[in-house]
Order: C-alpha cells, then structure tokens, then sequence
C-alpha cells in the first residue's frame, strides 16, 4: 500500500496578491492598497485543502531552482505533505498574480515556470505502487500530457480521478473520458461546452464521459450530476473575504470525502461547505480550513 491517500500532480506557484479597488483596465496603471507573496498554485493549494483536512497527501509537481521554489516545497512539507516527487528544475518558479478587489472576487494571471517541465516522462517514471492510492487530484496548469498520463496510471490501479479542468481548454476529450469526478466552475462549465446554463452544460460533460460532473456555483453552492440523479447543493451564507482558494478548497475536501467512503452528494456537501468557509480569510493557503474548523463550522450550520 501507498504512504498516501491522495496523490496530487499539478502546479505549485508563489502567489504575488496586490489588494485593489476594482481590477485595471486596458492601459490603465493603479496603485494597490497592499501586496504579499503567499503560497500558492492548483495543485498546491489543493494538496494543502487535503492535508489539513485529514488526509496523507502527497505532491508531483516541479519548482524552480531558486530561492521561491526552496520555500515552496519547506511549505508543503511543513503542511505535512510528502514532496520526494517534487522536482527541482533549472527554470524560474511558477508565478500567479492576482487582483483582489473588497469585495473578495480576484483575477489571476498565471506565468508557469517550472510547471511547464513536468513531462510524461516524469510521469511515466515514477514508482507504479504511487498510483495505488484513493484518489488522484488533477488541475490543467501543467501540461495536459503529464496530466492525462497521470490520469491513466491512476485509474489502472482503481484510484478515483478527479480533474478540476481549470484553466480550461478545448482539447480535454481523453483527460475528461479517462476522469470519475468533472469538477468545473460556472465558467469553465460554459467554456468547454458552449451552454450557459449549469444543468444543461453538466449534461453535456457526463456523455463525455466521467461519472459525476458538479459544477461549483460560489456563492451559490454546487450542482452534482450523475446519470442516474441531479441534485443542487446549497451553499452556507458566509461574509467573504477572499474567494482565491475556495475552488482548492472544495477540490480538496471534495477528494478527502471521497476517500472517506461517503457518496456523491455528501462529499459535494463537504466539500461545499470547505468551499464556503475558505472565503472568510485572505490568501489562497492561508484560508484553506483545517479538520476542526470544518466540522465545527457544518454542526453550527
């Protein structure tokens, strides 16, 4: 057996957060109310969301040889996270900069860095028992190659694969086929199938092939559907600060559920709730909820 529960392949990424009043336009130049360099990246924030929630997590993925990426992987590995698969690589490390307005909604602008270089190679590489886990986590902000190999060992070995298609992209037909768990945002929903509306989108995404499709709706909660049933989750009215983690967040909760034993609807419960919490802080990891905070916050909800 493996020394994790979930294996994570994705992006890890210094966060540049600049607190704005309303994000520039084009040619427009501002002034921020406040920068800070936090911790960050898809697949960072989620193997963190996963950690803190319980679960043995550990990450594929590759900094650089600076001294970002240094601090990088000390995080991770201080979050208890298991990181002898993360590679140090002789490029810059991955970089997000990220608008956040007052109202807690942000843009992010990603610049990937040693992200980039996770090849198939590395995947193909990697020791066959690693994919003997519960659950794989996987984002798109590493190459889809890496990502679909990733896909394909983990599901020869029976572990659930979840893809959070994020940033989306058109050519995801075998990464979407080979996943159990489709898990986009409004947006992305609409992006990859040209339908507005969520219900009719989620549709769509299942005769692409996963089992479950839910799309995350903010504020509004989660939409799962699977091919036998549709069910909309609804989310706790919380004051946010912060929305930048909560996708991770739920991503997160989402696959330490799963691994859990509990069904469709109460892991997107879970993770809704893990979602909605993680947007009363600031920060991407620095908001991600720990067990007792979570389970604290679903008994007084």
């Amino acid at each position: 057996m493996p020394d994790h529960d979930i294996l994570v392949v994705g992006s890890i990424n210094m966060d540049l957060v600049l607190e704005v009043a309303s994000p520039p336009r084009p040619g427009e130049t501002i002034l921020a109310r406040r920068a800070e360099l936090l911790p960050g990246g898809k697949g960072a924030n989620q193997a963190v969301a996963a950690s803190r929630l319980g679960s043995r997590v550990r990450m594929v993925g590759m900094v650089g040889e600076d001294a970002i990426g240094a601090a990088l992987r000390h995080g991770l590995a201080a979050e208890g996270i298991l990181t002898d698969t993360v590679d140090v690589v002789p490029a810059m490390s991955g970089m997000a900069a990220i608008s956040l307005t007052p109202d807690g909604e942000n843009a992010i602008t990603v610049a990937q860095g040693a992200n980039g270089e996770l090849a198939v190679e590395g995947i193909l590489g990697l020791p066959e028992d690693l994919f003997a886990c519960r659950a794989l986590l996987l984002q798109l902000e590493v190459p889809l190659a890496a990502v679909v190999a990733a896909a394909r060992r983990a599901r020869s070995k029976g572990a659930i694969v979840l893809l959070n298609p994020s940033p989306p992209r058109q050519d995801l037909q075998e990464a979407v086929a080979l996943s159990h768990w489709l898990v986009p945002n409004r947006l992305e929903a609409e992006l990859l199938t040209g339908i507005a509306d969520p219900a009719a989108a989620a549709r769509a995404m299942l005769a692409m092939g996963p089992d479950v499709v839910c799309v995350t709706l903010g504020a509004e909660g989660a939409l799962v559907v699977t091919r036998r049933e549709e069910r909309h989750i609804a989310a706790p009215r919380v004051e946010a600060v912060d929305t930048t983690g909560a996708g991770d967040a739920f991503m997160g909760a989402l696959a330490t559920a799963l691994c859990e034993g509990r069904d469709a609807f109460e892991a997107a419960e879970f993770a809704v709730s893990a979602g909605a919490l993680a947007t009363r802080r600031k920060g991407a990891q620095a908001a991600l909820p720990t067990r007792e905070e979570l389970d604290a916050f679903r008994r007084h909800r």
